[in-house]
C-alpha cells in the first residue's frame, strides 16, 4: 500500500467537523496555548508549523507540549511554539510505502509524518495510526484471497 492510498483513505479523519485531506497548521511565532487549542477543538495529535501553511517548518505534538509542561510549568503556554517545535521535522511522498514509513515512525519514535509533493508543499498528513490501519487492511484483504484460493472460489 501507497501513503497516497493511506491519504484517499482518510477521506474523512472520522473526527466531527475535521476531513481527512485537513492539515492543522500553526505559525512559529503563534503560542503554545494557541496550538493546545487547535489540539484539542480538532481532536488531533499533532500540529505542522509552517509560516506559509505549505511547507512544513516542524511539528508540535502533545508530547512536546506535555514534556515542557512537566519540566516548566504552566507559563509555557505563553512561549511561542517556535520554542518548542521539533524542527527537524521528516516527511514522505505519496509514492512511498506505507510500511515503509511505518517502520521509520517506529523507528524514529514519531507519530505524524507530513506528506510533501516534489517542491515540498504538504499535501496531508498521515498518522502512525493510518498506516497500521492501512496495514490491516491490507492484511485483511491477503486473507479472504488466501482463503478463497484454500476454498477454491
Amino acid at each position: 500500500m501507497l501513503v497516497n492510498q493511506l491519504l484517499s483513505m482518510k477521506g474523512d479523519a472520522g473526527k466531527k467537523g475535521v476531513e481527512g485531506a485537513t492539515i492543522a497548521t500553526v505559525k512559529p511565532t503563534d503560542t503554545i496555548a494557541e496550538a493546545v487549542r487547535l489540539l484539542s477543538e480538532m481532536r488531533i495529535g499533532a500540529v505542522v508549523v509552517s509560516s506559509d501553511g505549505k511547507k512544513p517548518e516542524g511539528i508540535l505534538s502533545e508530547r512536546d507540549i506535555v514534556r515542557q509542561l512537566g519540566k516548566n510549568g504552566a507559563s509555557v503556554m505563553d512561549s511561542q511554539i517556535s520554542e518548542l517545535m521539533t524542527r527537524e521535522v521528516q516527511t514522505c511522498t505519496r509514492s512511498e510505502d506505507a510500511l515503509a514509513i511505518l517502520d521509520r515512525m517506529t523507528k524514529g519514535r514519531f507519530r505524524h509524518l507530513p506528506v510533501v509533493d516534489e517542491d515540498g508543499n504538504m499535501l496531508g498528513v498521515v498518522s502512525i495510526g493510518d498506516a497500521v490501519s492501512g496495514r490491516l487492511k491490507e492484511l485483511a484483504a491477503e486473507k479472504e484471497a488466501l482463503t478463497g484460493m484454500i476454498m477454491g472460489n
